[in-house]
This record gives C-alpha cells, structure tokens and sequence, in this order.
C-alpha cells in the first residue's frame, strides 16, 4: 500500500524530475564530453502583478539580435501545483536549437485560485509577450506557438479560443478538453486505491501559495494531496472552477471541446493510451472534433505510453521520434 501511495506521489509530481536551475543544465556537457558550442539565456521577468503576488516568466533565447518565434510554454500540475522551470530539459534545448525561442510562465493556482482567474493569467501572460517581448527579448509578436503538458496541455487547448489574436500553434501534450464529465466531476478508481487523503489533511496541503515557487519535489507531493483527494472525492471541478460541474452553462467558457471552429489553431496532440491521470479518450474526442471542423491537426498516440510519457528524456527513441514530429508541425505552422 505504501508503495502504491509513493507511486502515485511521483506520477502527481513527475515533472518534478526536471533540473532545479536551466542555466546549468543548459550548459550541460553533451555526450561527448564537451559544452555544445551554443550558449543560451535565461532571463526572468514579471509579466504581472495580482495583489501581493508578482507571476513571472522565464525567456530562454540564443544571444544576439535575432527576432525569434516564440513558444510560450505552460507547466502541469492539475492547475494546484507546479512552476515555471518544470519545463523538460532536453525539450527546452530541442525548441532552442531548432530556432524558438522559449517562454515558461507561472500562473496562480488552485485552490487558492480559480479558474477564470488562471485564464486571466495566461491571458495577461499572452498580452505581455505580444507587447513586451520585441523590445525586451527580441520575440515576433506574430510568431507564437503555445506547448503544454496536463494542465499545461488544458490551457494550451483553452489557448486555442482565448487568445486573441491566436497563436500560431498549439501542442498539447496529455491535455483535456472537458473538465465536466465522469473522469473528473466523479470518484476515480485509480486513486481511491491509495490510502485516503481527508478533507482536512487536504486543506493543511495548501493555503496561501497562490504561486507555487520551490523547485523541491516535497511541496509539489504535498500539494498533490490535495490533488489527491479531490480525485478521490470527484471535487476537482469544484475547487478549481468554484461551481458544481451539473452547471454546464458556467462551464461552457471553459472546455476546448464546446468551442472548437474552424478558425481553430492547427494542433498537435499527444497522448498514452495506458494514462491512468488523464484519459486517454480526451485526447482522442479533441483529435475527432478538430477532423470535423476541419482544423489542421495530428495525434500522436501510443499503446504504451502512460502520463508524463516524455519525462524519460529524448532518449528515448519513441519519445524521440514523437518530440521530432512535434518540431516538424511547429515548423510548417509558425510562420517563418
């Protein structure tokens, strides 16, 4: 039981796995034992202030003047925990290499938080770079694709029809474009295997982070049991949205599923069919009504997989081979 309990910890917090710091990894020796000849930056700014809280992001760029396209990259964590710099290494040193640059924003969280004002954030966070990002980073404001991971993946979705003017390209990586149905509005089978997290032990998990900014693993698992328990109880909607998942009217603003057009970004969408967090099948429905609305899209899926497939690292060679389709439809749909 206890192993089982510590499985599940590490699948909340499996991108806790990425380096503490991106200008050391970034300046990592390659395999042959030597720095790459390439430096990249990272630069932190404050792309908005909401009460106490400063959110922030992080831009990784090549030096030089050069005005770049942008990936504006959003981390999981279920909307209750995670950061900025959970962004996957050797990902991150993909999108550079192949000529982005790269974006990784905070966004306030759950439960402290909800979820018009997250939408908020990644509109603000949106805004910012188009307004900001020439003169500060050297970013083209009309060359902006957006990648996410779980919740990450969710917003990337939201992206599609939120922003304006809208991105370029979207990739969502074991994303979810409803929120309201029996995966999450119920009791999962999954996690009530585990031992029971009460709703007290719950609420001492959190509190007033708002921004979740430790890259230690140990407060992500202790967020991840209020996670925990809201899957346990079927109470996400609830303390995310603040609204009971029955009022689908309040909800309709917020599930890519019911807003898909054709004026839809073209999108990438990855997804294992063994994901014991996120289903499957919401990844599938996207790829279906993105056929029917004519959007320009591709679905990568793998019997394999499970979520937080791509965290064993580029070596991977099916990781690998997915990450190189992903690059290739960034691509041909980020303007040149």
């Amino acid at each position: 039981m206890k192993k089982r309990y510590a499985n599940i910890c590490f699948l909340l917090a499996v991108v806790c796995a990425a380096q503490p710091t991106g200008l050391r990894t970034l300046k990592a020796q390659n395999a042959a034992g030597t720095v790459p000849d390439t430096i990249y930056a990272k630069t932190t700014y404050t792309y908005k202030v909401a009460g106490q809280h400063e959110i922030n992001a992080d831009v990784y760029r090549k030096p030089g003047d050069e005005i770049l396209p942008a990936i504006l990259w959003i981390h999981g964590g279920a909307l209750i925990f995670g950061t900025r710099i959970w962004i996957p290494v050797d990902q991150l040193e993909a999108y550079l290499k192949a000529g982005f640059a790269v974006v990784a924003i905070d966004y306030r969280l759950a439960p402290e938080t909800k979820l018009p004002e997250i939408i908020e954030d990644l509109k603000d966070a949106y805004a910012w770079l188009r307004a900001e990002g020439p003169g500060l980073c050297g970013i083209d404001p009309e060359r902006i694709a957006v990648v996410g991971h779980s919740a990450g993946g969710y917003l990337t979705l939201m992206s599609g029809f939120c922003l304006d003017p809208r991105p370029d390209a979207l990739v969502a990586f074991y994303g979810y474009g409803n929120i309201t149905g029996p995966w999450y509005s119920q009791p999962d089978p999954f996690y009530n295997r585990s031992p029971a997290v009460s709703k007290e032990q719950a609420f001492q998990a959190v509190g007033d982070t708002v921004i979740f900014r430790t890259p230690s693993a140990t407060p992500a698992r202790e967020r991840g049991k209020f996670y925990l328990y809201c899957r346990q109880q079927g109470l996400w909607p609830q303390q995310v949205g603040g609204h009971d998942p029955a009022d689908l009217d309040w909800y309709a603003a917020f599930e890519p599923l019911r807003n898909l057009t054709p004026s839809y970004p073209p999108t990438v969408l990855l997804h294992g069919e063994k994901d014991t967090d996120v289903p499957f099948e919401q990844s599938e429905r996207m790829a279906e009504e993105l056929k029917r609305h004519g959007v320009a899209f591709e679905f990568i899926r793998h019997p394999a997989w499970g979520h937080g497939f791509d965290h064993v690292g580029l070596d991977d060679t099916g990781v690998q081979e997915a990450f190189d389709r992903v690059l290739a439809f960034l691509r041909e749909h980020v303007r040149p």
